[in-house]
C-alpha cells in the first residue's frame, strides 16, 4: 500500500492552489478566483487560470486520464459560435463555464483562443454575442 506523508500533501495543496492564481500584467498584481465566478478579464488570464490545466500552457491538449483536445491550430475555432458554445455549455468532459464567466469573459478567452496559438481568426468576438449565445436568453 502506497502510504502518503502530510508533507507531501500539503506540497500538492500549495502547487494546485498555485496554478489557480494568475498575474494581471498591467498591475502586477496576484489573482485568485475564489468562490463561483471567475474574476480574471483578460483571455489570458482566463485561459492561464481556467484552460491550461487540461489543454496545457502551449494549447496543444493532452491525454491520460482523459483526452483534452489540442487548441493550437485548431480549425473548429474558425466558427466563432463554436467556442462560445463549448465555453458556455461544455462538452463531453469539458464542464460549462457559462454560469461562472460573464458575457465579456466569454468573449475575451474565445477572442485569446482564436488569435494564438497559431490561430489566427480575426473577427472579434463581443460580449452580445455570447449573450445571444447563451441558452434562456
Amino acid at each position: 500500500m502506497m502510504r502518503i506523508s502530510i508533507s507531501a500533501v500539503a506540497a500538492l495543496t500549495l502547487l494546485s492552489a498555485t496554478v489557480a492564481v494568475g498575474q494581471d500584467n498591467a498591475t502586477g498584481k496576484r489573482t485568485f478566483s475564489s468562490g463561483y465566478r471567475f474574476v480574471e478579464m483578460t483571455g489570458e488570464e482566463l485561459f492561464g487560470n481556467v484552460c491550461q490545466g487540461c489543454h496545457m500552457p502551449d494549447a496543444t491538449g493532452a491525454s491520460g486520464a482523459g483526452t483534452y483536445p489540442a487548441l493550437a491550430s485548431n480549425k473548429n475555432l474558425e466558427s466563432a459560435s463554436y467556442p462560445i458554445f463549448l465555453v458556455i455549455n461544455g462538452r463531453r468532459g469539458m464542464p460549462g463555464f457559462g454560469d461562472m464567466m460573464t458575457d465579456g469573459q466569454v468573449a475575451a478567452v474565445v477572442n485569446y483562443l482564436r488569435t494564438h496559438f497559431g490561430n489566427t481568426y480575426q473577427d472579434a468576438v463581443t460580449a452580445k454575442d455570447v449573450q445571444d449565445a447563451r441558452p434562456n436568453k
